[in-house]
């Protein structure tokens, strides 16, 4: 007996939902508009009028629903066409009807998806000026072939659009957009012209910048207290101050790609200032682009959250006349400004030391807590055991049912007493089941037999003395990997008040190992961690299973969160 192909169960379904169309048929019309469109007749007016009239000549068509989008056709994020397909999938039309395939998609892989869920839903689609039956072979792969062209006609268009904007750029025209600050556009022109009114902002921006050297959150609050707003009329920030202290516009230039034309409009800065202003961007390092930084610079980037508004720490630095300062500062603050959080900055360096010495400490001086937690949480996991064994039993008799339901309609079909139609639709929900069962088993088969254990205290003493020499000796990098792998988070819980919270994994064969030395990562699989309740506030850690060779320390999989510090005492820098 052949197996059922998927196209052959797509033929059928669409020939019976021809064949079982009402007296009455639904129609809903999709009308699409796009930006390229401008001169050509697919209006949204032309074509609901087109369509009406094709809908009048059929015999029992009605209109039951209208859709339209003003959009581009190389997506399917339009609403109204999401309404249309949720409307098909709700029964509320029999046909779905455009004035060209290209109305309904541009791209041929969008089409053939969109023509599968219209399929599905068992609604038959059309094309008022393309005749083709998608119920056929043939008429699907005329549909196709029109798709294809549809995808290709707009692919030229976006070159033709490229080509024009490389034109016009190498004339020093404006390629359109949205006008920079201190400019207008002389739309008959198509070139920049100064704005008198904005022009003086932008020279006040630069000498501020380069002669009184104030940074870009203080001139974007200089400019937000005098009430001055950017050109869609929002506020000022320092990542807006920064992009326009980088941009060349200023200059008199225009660039699109690699194309680069001067003297095409009226400069409002002088090339020396503009050049005195790249070097203190690039000695402060404010551009992204040309930042020095490492980001193992910052050991705990990741692992810290702002306590006032939940968003992540970021490393940040300040470059003062004889020194560099680093800190951990709020995304939203640095985003923006410290009217949005006003949360202190942390001094980096303070926060690094305090963390990695109190890592070391609790390696080398809290072993007790250590066996404390980690027999609180063997504890935890013999509770659970019961339930997750009772789970275990109902997913291994749901599975026997599987496949015994498997076989059953394979034998029906084998009979000839099972359409392969429902065949194909039940073996595709029956294995997506049996497929989701088998996952669940073996997460619980892993949970069970996943217990945790106590390293030894001689696997302890080896670990305090590669973390303390990795922390004496190693290099940013090295020291980032082992606050990685020995790191859960830490918590600010107080104006000058942190809480580091380390991990303690299993010693048993490794599945997934961090090596500290190289920073190195084999994941073929996570798994999750087991945490028990918290006896004290405070911290934990990671101990390896086994000593690595030539020194490296390996953080295992299967990791049992610890706390038993008092909270580490800083001084935190506004």
């Amino acid at each position: 007996m052949p197996r059922p192909t998927a196209r052959r169960t797509t033929a059928k379904r669409t020939q019976q939902a021809v064949a079982a169309l009402p007296d009455t048929v639904r129609v809903g019309i999709y009308l699409r508009r796009s930006s390229d469109d401008e001169n050509q007749p697919y209006t949204i007016e032309a074509q609901d009028e087109r369509l009406r009239s094709y809908i009048d000549s059929q015999p029992n068509w009605v209109v039951a629903l209208r859709f339209a989008d003003d959009a581009s056709g190389a997506t399917t994020e339009r609403k109204d066409l999401q309404r249309a397909l949720s409307a098909a999938r709700n029964g509320l039309i029999d046909v779905l009807l455009v004035y060209r395939v290209d109305r309904l998609s541009r791209s041929l892989r969008d089409t053939v998806h969109l023509l599968e869920e219209l399929d599905q839903a068992g609604v038959v689609f059309r094309s008022a000026t393309e005749p083709f039956d998608t119920a056929t072979p043939i008429g699907r792969m005329l549909l196709q072939m029109l798709a294809m062209f549809a995808q290709f006609e707009r692919d030229m268009i976006i070159d033709r659009v490229i080509a024009g904007m490389e034109r016009k750029a190498a004339k020093g025209l404006w390629k359109g957009g949205r006008r920079p600050f201190g400019y207008q556009v002389d739309t008959t022109a198509k070139k920049l012209i100064l704005d008198e009114t904005e022009a003086p902002i932008i020279r006040m921006i630069f000498n501020t910048y380069v002669r009184d050297r104030l940074g870009t959150k203080s001139i974007a609050n200089v400019l937000n207290n005098r009430g001055l707003r950017t050109t869609v009329g929002g506020p000022w920030s320092g990542h807006k101050i920064l992009r326009m202290l980088d941009n060349r516009i200023y200059l008199g230039e225009l660039t699109f790609r690699e194309i680069t034309v001067t003297g095409t409009h009226e400069p409002i800065i002088d090339e020396d200032t503009f050049d005195a202003a790249q070097t203190i961007l690039t000695e402060r390092s404010e551009e992204t682009s040309r930042r020095a930084s490492n980001p193992s610079d910052y050991y705990l980037t990741g692992r810290m959250r702002c306590p006032q508004c939940g968003k992540a720490l970021l490393g940040t630095r300040a470059t003062g006349r004889t020194h560099t300062y680093r800190y951990y500062t709020c995304f939203t603050r640095n985003r923006y400004n410290r009217d949005q959080c006003d949360a202190p900055r942390l001094d980096a360096d303070a926060v690094d030391t305090a963390v990695l010495t109190a890592l070391a400490s609790f390696y080398r001086d809290h072993q007790q807590l250590i066996a404390d937690a980690v027999a609180s949480a063997q504890l935890c996991h013999r509770n659970a055991r019961s339930d997750r064994t009772d789970e275990l039993t109902a997913i291994e008799t749901e599975l026997t049912q599987t496949g015994q339901a498997i076989d059953r309609y394979l034998g029906a079909f084998e009979r000839g007493t099972l359409d392969e139609e429902i065949l194909a639709t039940r073996l595709e929900s029956l294995r997506t089941k049996q497929k989701q069962l088998r996952h669940r088993q073996a997460e619980l088969t892993e949970e069970i037999d996943d217990e945790p254990v106590m390293p030894a205290r001689s696997t302890l003493r080896t670990v305090v003395k590669h973390i303390e020499t990795i922390i004496e000796t190693g290099d940013d990098l090295r020291r980032k990997a082992l606050v990685e792998a020995l790191v859960a988070e830490v918590k600010i819980v107080g104006p000058d008040r942190l809480v580091p919270i380390f991990k303690v994994p299993r010693p048993d064969t490794p599945k997934d190992t961090t090596n500290i030395e190289t920073g190195h990562t084999d994941r073929p699989k996570p798994t999750r961690p087991t945490t028990p309740p918290a006896p004290h506030r405070g911290a934990a850690a990671v101990l390896p299973a086994t000593t690595p060779p030539k020194g490296a320390v390996r953080a295992m999989p299967t990791l049992v969160e610890l706390r038993g510090f008092e909270p580490l005492t800083l001084t935190l820098p506004v």
